[in-house]
């Protein structure tokens, strides 16, 4: 049997480059490119040390995490016990999802249960099936990639969960409540009154209209016509204008609430000093939330026992 040990060195400092790499971006590090090369050079002379010297003490278990340690340092230098600690567990992490994923991409692949001719499910292959050169370099990179992709996926999803709370509105002697976000980026205010200006969706607001006042809403809105307006709404109704990303100058259509409340943590914070924005549509497709609260509302808002 021919080994092209070259070929095998290569072929694992490109994977242990890769491993370092998503191992940065799941860590949040900082680290000079140049580092992440000789970790990954590093890494891939374990190749050599195992085929030259099969008995070696970096061949067993201890030498191993001791020698991925000593990666770690030279992929990212050393600042806390505490730092190479996670940045390791990352690694492995890394490592063991990528190399979890190619084996089941390839399980799959294989087929391996089938329908005899009897019916009977049989099994067509066991484990130790052999892993080709081509479905490694082409899996790779694609496993690698959806990793970091649902990693940061999940980082942005949590960030957006920490900032959800409940919301209730009254309006109009009705009263309803949904999930808010608290948005930084949501600054609208009244310029005449200086309210705060909340977002709310389609689907949320529309527990208050009937289904012909919401469509003459929606129409009063496109066509700007307030003489569409319904007439049971028209007290409710003010329109905030406001520039929207490009410059343009544009109009809100609003509501005036007769009370918002948030809660917010172990608090209850409660406030009529604030305006309904009118989305017609969804705020976000998955639904996750349906009012956009502006943070002056956190700030201003009196608290109240929850």
């Amino acid at each position: 049997m021919i080994i092209y040990l070259d070929a095998v060195w290569m072929l694992n400092f490109l994977l242990d480059a890769m491993l370092l790499l998503l191992t940065q971006a799941l860590g949040r590090e900082v680290t000079k490119k140049w580092r992440i090369i000789c970790g990954a050079f590093i890494a891939s002379l374990l190749v050599p040390i195992t085929f030259y010297f099969p008995e070696s003490f970096f061949v067993g278990v201890v030498g191993k995490v001791l020698y991925s340690i000593f990666i770690i340092w030279s992929a990212f230098g050393f600042k806390s016990i505490y730092r190479t600690l996670k940045l390791l567990l990352i690694f492995y992490f890394s490592t063991f999802s990528i190399g979890g994923g190619l084996l089941a991409v390839h399980f799959l692949i294989q087929n391996p249960v089938s329908l005899s001719g009897s019916s009977v499910l049989t099994f067509n292959g066991g484990f130790g099936d052999p892993v080709s050169w081509m479905f490694v370099v082409v899996g790779f990179p694609i496993i690698w990639w959806f990793t970091k992709n649902r990693m940061d996926k999940h980082a942005t999803e949590k960030i957006r969960y920490d900032q959800l709370c409940m919301v209730t509105i009254q309006l109009n002697n009705a009263t309803y409540s949904t999930q808010g976000y608290i948005d930084s980026g949501n600054q609208l205010t009244d310029p005449i009154t200086k309210k705060p200006v909340v977002i709310c969706d389609e689907s949320f607001l529309k527990n208050w209209f009937t289904e012909k006042d919401w469509q003459l809403l929606k129409a009063s809105y496109e066509g700007l016509n307030f003489e569409q307006l319904p007439g049971d709404w028209e007290r409710f109704i003010q329109i905030v204008p406001y520039q929207g990303v490009q410059g343009k100058s544009e109009f809100l259509f609003t509501v005036r609430p007769e009370k918002l409340m948030v809660y917010y943590g172990e608090q209850k914070l409660v406030t009529s000093n604030v305006l309904i924005g009118i989305q017609f549509g969804e705020l976000v497709k998955d639904g996750s939330y349906h009012c956009l609260l502006q943070p002056q509302i956190i700030k201003l808002a009196a608290i109240s026992s929850a």
